[in-house]
């Protein structure tokens, strides 16, 4: 229990009606969590108007609410603080309500259209490797020290936030990282969070569904650096055309990696193969059990970041070769009759050609690939034509087929899908809607030490259709093809 007063400390409200010396039980935003005694915060959300469910509230028993308009009507003792922004209220409330936890660890958040999970997993693995107590927040799973929980958006609600940091802090965590969504900073996800340090992979093609226009994605994720503290860290990508404008209003210190330009951190590719890649960072030699170009950017992200937080560069060394990825980022095995087996989250139009170039670059000789790959339904419509065109580009044969089609009609996505496709690669594509029965044929296609990627859901086990979702694990379904056909 917590008294109002306390938990509006530091909020700019308009109006207060009603009296701040009163006890609070709980943080609520969903009017289906009221409980007696909470503070009920009314957010304008994408699907629903929390002003809409004030009068619920209050039946239910909350105490206080904050909004943006008053209710026409009220009924019950209640209090009610007006603001401007509700959304970013709920992050301030809901950080006071919780003993603002970020302040106690060092939280670095990662953002960019590639790369958050994989760099946000290797840096709590590397520091989880090297003693430290820490959580990860993030697209696959939330943790702290080595206790799961699972993870239902890539950046959590405020309040489920602040009170993950909590019991981060409550079990003698020192740092906490976190993928930091550009849905998250939009809809002021991230308000009342203390970041120690911010991280932008690359920007790409992505979420435009919800952005409308590029420009408003690029804004989102330059609003994270911007609003970054001067105490805090700023590292960006030095080979992305839009790096340099991350920095550009921040109070951050300023700090760029790189493999390509000028950069604090630079790194060189000496070796990449199926096995893993040796680079050179800051002249020291290292093997890495990771693969591909865009595995160099996000381990050398990652030692940079280290560094910046006072790290050992030996240390970090040896413990970031050592290290593997995110589950569900190009996850391989082999089949008994030598086929290659390639799982990876790739669901925009540069993480595909990303993943599929890489392939490219490190198989051998004459090898096949043989790409999977669907695009979800209820998401960027735009991308699906240059996903399409995409894969075909990089592949020897392509099977369209579903993702998680949701409530759109998945005829209708593969249809979208093939209208990107030149007429030259046509012959080369096959469009197969059932997911298992497109990776089955893949599999089918494949000759020995050919490769089979299959790209679009990664380390997710469901597959949401007409809008249930049903058991589905690419990884576990290619496992279970390669016993069929060996």
């Amino acid at each position: 229990m917590k008294y109002l007063s306390e938990i509006i400390d530091g909020l700019a409200f308009t109006e207060l009606q009603g009296s701040a010396d009163i006890e609070i039980s709980a943080v609520v935003f969903d009017s289906r969590k009221v409980t007696p005694g909470c503070l009920f915060v009314a957010v304008k959300g994408t699907v629903s108007d929390g002003h809409d469910y004030i009068l619920q509230a209050i039946n239910e028993g909350a105490a206080a609410v904050i909004c943006e308009e008053l209710p026409s009507r009220v009924t019950g003792e209640v209090d009610f603080l007006m603001v401007a922004d509700s959304a970013v209220a709920l992050g301030i409330v809901s950080a006071n309500f919780y003993d603002n936890p970020s302040a106690k660890l060092k939280l670095v958040g990662v953002t960019g259209t590639n790369g958050k999970t994989t760099i946000a997993t290797l840096l709590y693995k590397l520091f989880r490797d090297m003693g430290y107590k820490c959580g990860l927040i993030s697209t696959v799973e939330n943790k702290i020290n080595e206790q799961v929980f699972p993870s239902t958006h890539t950046t959590p609600d405020p309040v489920e936030l602040h009170r993950l940091m909590s019991d981060m802090v409550e079990q003698g965590c020192d740092y906490c990282f976190m993928e930091v969504s550009s849905h998250a900073i939009a809809q002021h996800r991230i308000a009342g969070l203390n970041f120690a340090g911010a991280i932008f992979s690359n920007l790409t093609h992505d979420h435009l569904d919800y952005h409308k226009t590029f420009e408003k994605y690029l804004k989102a994720k330059k609003a994270f650096f911007d609003d970054l503290s001067s105490n805090a860290f700023a590292l960006t990508n030095g080979d992305d055309k839009n790096g340099n404008v991350m920095l550009q209003n921040t109070k951050a210190h300023k700090k760029t990696y790189g493999l390509k330009s000028m950069a604090d951190y630079k790194a060189r590719i000496l070796e990449n193969q199926f096995e893993g890649l040796l680079l050179q960072i800051d002249n020291e030699e290292v093997w890495f059990k990771m693969v591909g170009t865009f595995n160099a950017y996000n381990l050398l992200a990652v030692y940079a970041a280290a560094m910046l937080l006072d790290q050992d560069k030996t240390k970090i060394l040896t413990s970031l070769s050592k290290l593997t990825g995110a589950r569900g980022r190009f996850d391989y095995i082999v089949a008994p009759n030598k086929i290659v087996g390639i799982v990876d989250y790739a669901h925009s139009p540069d993480a595909v050609q990303n993943i599929l170039s890489t392939v490219h670059d490190i198989r051998k000789g004459n090898e096949k690939v043989i790409t999977v790959i669907g695009c979800g339904g209820d998401r960027d419509k735009t991308k699906r034509p240059i996903m399409a065109k995409t894969a075909c580009e990089w592949s020897d044969k392509v099977v369209f087929t579903s993702d998680n089609p949701r409530s759109e009609d998945p005829a209708q996505i593969i249809k979208e899908m093939e209208e990107g496709v030149d007429p030259a690669f046509k012959r080369h594509t096959l469009s197969i809607a059932d997911r298992r029965e497109a990776i089955k044929t893949a599999c089918m296609l494949a000759r020995p030490g050919d490769i089979v990627v299959v790209a679009g859901k990664g380390h997710e086990k469901y597959q949401e259709i007409a809008g249930v979702k049903h058991h589905f694990d690419d990884m576990e379904e290619l496992v279970e093809i390669f016993k069929e056909l060996s």
